[in-house]
């Protein structure tokens, strides 16, 4: 009986930790995919994203990083209004149509230091993804799901995050291939970490771009999960 037991958690033991190499080799082939020549972390380079939304004018976006210098900027076009944030080894300075803005005047124009933040996460994560995942506070599920969505079979990993780094649940599906990422996927959190199935959306990612060797999604195109209401779409343009 003893031994039976032992074999027992041994083998529970050991399917846990196989499922956890799984995730994790999954991971680690979609990073060698996108990211062949391990240069994200020292990612310096620029590319424009050209945002199209139902009913809107379109925005474009002229974003430059360099990790390594810790330098963000994004210098952003919608009919006759310019706006301009850059982060420079934490700080920050503000432009609207190419005046520079003290706080008091970007307070009246709806910009401030903290969006600037905001947006300089956002750009740093999509477009470093999926090795944004090995960041700290991100916490990769072991369990390895087999999914079609659209009529297309994906591996899919669930990563959840540390309460100081976010509440959102999200899925990035990859091609079982390839391991290059083809779709994202996230949604909200009740106050009990339970997940809200009709929050969120869904990004379905096409074509590529390569940007300073980071095989980039060439286009994103935005959609709520709960009613597949289309949101809008982001297209890289390589400088």
């Amino acid at each position: 009986m003893k031994y039976l037991v032992f074999a027992s958690v041994f083998f529970l033991t050991t399917l846990v930790y196989s499922q956890e190499l799984m995730a994790n080799q999954i991971l680690d082939n979609a990073i060698k995919y996108h990211d062949p020549n391990n240069k994200w972390s020292t990612f310096k380079g620029d590319f424009t994203v050209v945002m199209t939304t139902p009913n809107n004018s379109d925005r474009t976006s002229e974003i430059k990083i360099n990790l390594q210098q810790e330098f963000f900027s994004v210098n952003a076009h919608r009919d006759t209004v310019t706006t301009f944030y850059s982060i420079d080894k934490g700080i920050c300075k503000m432009k609207y149509n190419g005046k520079v803005l003290d706080s008091i005047q970007a307070k009246d124009k709806n910009l401030s230091c903290e969006r600037a933040e905001l947006y300089k996460n956002y750009y740093t994560y999509l477009y470093g993804l999926p090795m944004k995942l090995k960041d700290p506070g991100t916490n990769l599920d072991n369990t390895v799901e087999k999914k079609s969505f659209k009529g297309k079979d994906y591996l899919v990993l669930k990563v959840s995050y540390d309460e100081s780094v976010g509440s959102d649940v999200w899925y990035f599906y990859f091609n079982p291939r390839t391991y290059a990422m083809e779709i994202y996927q996230f949604y909200k959190t009740d106050k009990n970490g339970k997940v809200k199935f009709d929050s969120g959306e869904y990004i379905l990612l096409s074509e590529e771009a390569t940007v300073n060797d980071i095989k980039m999604p060439k286009i994103r195109a935005w959609y709520y999960n709960k009613d597949d209401k289309y949101l809008g779409t982001d297209t890289l343009i390589n400088n």
